[in-house]
């Protein structure tokens, strides 16, 4: 699929989807509650995206999951997330969500709470374009900026203390990061 060429889907293999921007920052917000179970999850997804939950439900979870990623192909995604579990997260709809209403309304003159529709793909390619000068943008800097030993002490601590300000929160489970403690801790011997 090519944003360029093709006309942008409101229907995956003839059946509707819910394509406005607002159901996938949902989604993506569903699924990174740690509250619900992994089946409960599934379901409040499916209702998101359906108006009706489709029969075969495999294909229905295949179909939104794709629509969810703009339609890239899997061997894309996974080119570009190789190094995933070096990867932080560097953005939130839930934290960060006045800063991404400001950029948009700064840069596209495009107020998110008044436009009646916007499709997820379009929302997703403009988010991926914001300018250097949205607060947005430094903030998901500060928050990847790698802080090595290259960098002197002033700078270290001017961006330590940037990352400590914008931080997000840490929603893992205990369990989790008693496994992220446990890898970090034999890497170092």
């Amino acid at each position: 699929m090519n944003m360029l060429i093709d006309v942008l889907p409101t229907k995956v293999k003839n059946i509707n989807l819910n394509t406005d921007f607002r159901t996938s920052i949902l989604f993506e917000l569903l699924m990174q509650d740690n509250s619900l179970t992994e089946e409960k999850k599934v379901a409040k997804a499916i209702q998101l995206y359906y108006n009706e939950v489709p029969k075969n439900i495999e294909i229905a979870i295949n179909n939104m999951l794709w629509f969810y990623k703009c339609g890239k192909v899997e061997e894309n995604i996974k080119k570009s997330k190789s190094n995933e579990s070096n990867i932080c997260k560097i953005y939130s709809y839930e934290f960060d969500d006045e800063y991404i209403y400001s950029a948009f309304l700064n840069q596209y003159g495009i107020d998110l709470q008044d436009i009646k529709y916007l499709h997820w793909w379009k929302f997703k390619a403009m988010f991926k374009s914001l300018k250097e000068d949205n607060q947005i943008v430094k903030i998901m800097g500060y928050r990847s900026m790698k802080i090595d030993n290259k960098t002197n002490k002033e700078q270290r601590k001017y961006y330590e203390n940037l990352k400590k300000i914008y931080a997000l929160p840490d929603n893992r489970t205990e369990e989790e990061k008693e496994q992220e403690f446990a890898k970090n801790l034999s890497n170092l011997f």
